[in-house]
């Protein structure tokens, strides 16, 4: 790709003291910054080197503002209102503005790039640059945060907070094997990380009202610990687990069938944790299909299963 060409309006009393080092710089930043002193010899002609060569040819054209400038009558010609829209018509122009100056009627709908120390103007180098070559430095478009986007809830009454928030204690619970989800535990979660703390804490009130958690409650901070109810773990899998009901059903066939009566054997042989079976075991024992004890160090043991297991088994 070839260098942009770049026209540069000045003031001759400008050169010195701004407008060659700027040139210069432009140069060693890939532009083909066109400055009179560097392209007129004696003998062209000056309207076809500047208006063939110089403005006809390069994608912006700058326009250097001063004190002097604005004054000058070459310089108000290049800038006569005629001329600039000639010029916007297919090149970018940019107002370079290096003194309190007047800026001509016709510039005055542009942009300017202002530059407050001819001897230390960097960033505004850097500004002009990104507009020849015509790069924003606008960040790019991130992710949204989870609570904003994806599927509508798939549990009815919660709103997309209440919904990730409960997805993510289950999760927890589940895959940690653990009765409890710390506070702290939660709040380090990167799905709610960004939650705002309040709306948070809102939208576990709502889930203890809905009986899909406990909150455990402690005097001098927001909460202690979360418990997710049976209900709630029903209400998650049957949403979110795709194998969930088939699950369950291999649970009630190893029970009726095969005699299998370990939480611990149980989850190996369908393959889930053995949190995720207690789960299960609960809801069971709550519908009175079965009866569990449950010993210190998270052993279940099934010491009963009733005739409506065994008929919903057959029903199936």
């Amino acid at each position: 790709m070839s260098a942009p060409r770049v026209f540069i309006s000045h003031a001759s009393e400008d050169k010195d003291r701004f407008v060659v080092d700027f040139a210069r710089r432009l140069r060693e930043n890939g532009v083909d910054a066109w400055l009179d002193q560097w392209e007129m010899k004696p003998g062209d002609s000056l309207v076809d080197k500047i208006f063939e060569e110089g403005l006809k040819q390069a994608r912006a054209v700058i326009v250097v503002l001063s004190k002097v400038s604005v004054l000058k009558p070459w310089v108000r010609e290049e800038l006569n209102a005629s001329m600039v829209n000639r010029i916007s018509r297919g090149t970018k122009l940019i107002p370079v503005v290096i003194d309190e100056c007047d800026v001509p009627e016709s510039l005055r709908s542009t942009v300017w790039q202002r530059v407050d120390d001819v001897k230390d103007y960097g960033e505004s180098l850097q500004r002009i640059l990104s507009a020849i070559f015509d790069v924003s430095d606008k960040p790019s478009i991130g992710k949204a945060p989870a609570r904003f986007v994806g599927a509508e809830p798939l549990i009815p009454g919660l709103s997309r907070v209440d919904d990730l928030a409960l997805r993510v204690i289950a999760r927890l619970v589940v895959d940690e094997d653990s009765g409890i989800v710390e506070w702290d535990r939660l709040r380090t979660e990167a799905s709610l990380r960004e939650v705002p703390q309040q709306e948070l804490l809102d939208s576990l009130e709502i889930l203890e009202q809905h009986y899909l958690l406990k909150i455990g409650r402690v005097i001098g901070a927001p909460l202690s610990h979360l418990v997710l109810t049976d209900f709630g773990f029903q209400q998650y899998a049957e949403a979110y687990v795709d194998d969930y009901q088939d699950v369950v059903n291999q649970i009630a066939a190893l029970l009726v069938n095969e005699n299998v009566r370990q939480n611990d054997i149980l989850a190996g042989r369908v393959k889930k944790p053995v949190s995720f079976v207690d789960f299960v075991l609960n809801l069971m024992e709550g519908n009175n299909h079965i009866k569990v004890s449950k010993s210190i160090g998270g052993q279940s043991h099934v010491w009963e299963v009733s005739a409506s297991l065994r008929r919903a088994l057959q029903q199936g």
